[in-house]
């Protein structure tokens, strides 16, 4: 635990909000929380190729635990792209998680 010590004793410049807080100690640990950690991981979880032209819009949470994400495009022409590469994406945040947590990605333009 010693080699925790250091990251707990870094002040930042602005008072934090209490996700913000949970999400810097959820990384040192190594523990993924769910889809709070989803939105604030988002630009290291797709790379910088897909984070660059889609945003998180949405996510609902279903009863089996599964998400359904919605996506933003920077720009309206980028969907179709997204869209041939959903499975890419949906991919990317089953590994991050750890299990088949997306079950559907939509577009909202």
């Amino acid at each position: 635990m010693s080699n925790h010590d250091n990251k707990f004793n870094v002040r930042t410049a602005r008072p934090q909000t209490i996700g913000g807080a949970l999400g810097g100690l959820i990384k040192i640990f190594g523990v993924r929380a769910s889809d709070s950690d989803l939105v604030a991981r988002w630009d290291e979880i797709m790379g910088a190729d897909i984070a660059s032209v889609a945003r998180l819009a949405a996510i609902k949470k279903n009863r089996d635990n599964t998400f359904n994400v919605v996506l933003r495009p920077a720009v309206p022409a980028y969907a179709l792209q997204l869209s041939y590469r959903s499975e890419e994406i949906i991919q990317k945040i089953n590994k991050y998680f750890g299990y088949n947590a997306v079950s559907k990605i939509s577009f909202r333009k």
